[in-house]
């Protein structure tokens, strides 16, 4: 049997008419202009950075956006830029260019090896942290590595620019807090404090391109006598979103972060966990192997503090 399709050619009876959606491409060249498109959209809007996972998903029919807004024209949104508030990393800056920044990888190393797991070589020419953030997936590589430094974002939407933590930006895998019109301008990293060291590490099937069975982000400051007196834990991978776990910082806080400290902070950061069984590990094994790699990454944290 023949049928006649929507767009009116023919085809058999068994091929069903494929409904093709308009999809609205735009490129502005400022932060406002890029609000403005955002919030005008009747319907989905999508913010495009470096599009590595945007365009895959839309590729494989997984997100179906009325409008995409390219920011790669915005200044702004392109460049790193540091002061004495700290480093001011542009929403559209891409990783290979965040680890080939000197004083990023000098003061926050951590969050640079974050970055640097973010796929192949190819994709870290394209991918950004903020697309990482913005996609909201519960085993992104830089989240866990800028929570444990403390990083905020930079919100641009139609009621102005306001700051929020990066803790506070996923609510789940593929959403964030976002309002309607609003996008991330950039990514602030703080003055680093003296006497201080963070580091990033994960744990994953494959030693390359991988995602995480369990990521663990840490941060830690230490006085002349070597106590620490301030840290931040951040685990990935073992819930919907990123858990900041204070009960682990508050463990190492007030010690040499000798063993016993360490021990109990593992013990913190296995008590917070609410994996899941998937494809890659059961929830036991990640709740298991979570406080093995946050012992890891304090430790290298430690090291880096006392150098």
């Amino acid at each position: 049997m023949i049928v006649k399709n929507a767009d009116g050619s023919t085809g058999s009876g068994t091929t069903k008419p494929v409904r093709k959606t308009a999809m609205e491409y735009s490129s502005p060249s400022s932060v406002d202009e890029a609000v403005s498109l955002l919030s005008g959209a009747t319907g989905t809007a999508h913010v495009l950075a470096g599009g590595t996972d945007l365009v895959v998903q839309i590729t494989a029919g997984l997100r179906k956006p009325e409008r995409v807004v390219d920011i790669k024209r915005i200044g702004e949104l392109t460049t790193i830029s540091e002061d004495a508030d700290g480093i001011r990393i542009g929403a559209a800056v891409c990783g290979a260019e965040i680890n080939e920044n000197a004083s990023i990888r000098a003061k926050w190393p951590g969050f640079a090896e974050a970055t640097d797991l973010i796929g192949s070589m190819q994709v870290q020419s394209r991918a950004t942290p903020t697309g990482n953030l913005c996609n909201s997936s519960p085993a992104a590589d830089a989240v866990p590595g800028m929570v444990a430094a403390g990083a905020t974002v930079t919100i641009a939407g139609p009621n102005g620019r306001r700051t929020c933590p990066v803790e506070d930006v996923p609510k789940g895998p593929g959403r964030t807090s976002l309002e309607k019109g609003e996008l991330i301008v950039c990514i602030n990293l703080p003055p680093k404090p003296a006497r201080s060291g963070e580091a990033y590490v994960r744990f994953t099937p494959r030693t390359e391109m991988d995602i995480a069975v369990v990521g663990v982000g840490v941060n830690l400051t230490l006085d002349d006598t070597g106590t620490c007196t301030a840290a931040r834990v951040a685990v990935g991978a073992v819930a919907p979103t990123v858990l900041l776990v204070k009960e682990a910082a508050d463990a190492l806080i007030g010690t040499t972060v000798d063993d016993a400290a360490l021990d109990a902070a593992a013990a913190a950061v296995r008590a917070a966990c609410k994996p899941i069984d998937d494809k890659r590990a059961t929830a036991a094994y990640r709740i298991k192997v979570s406080g093995t790699i946050f012992k890891r990454a304090a430790l290298k944290a430690l090291e880096r503090a006392k150098a």
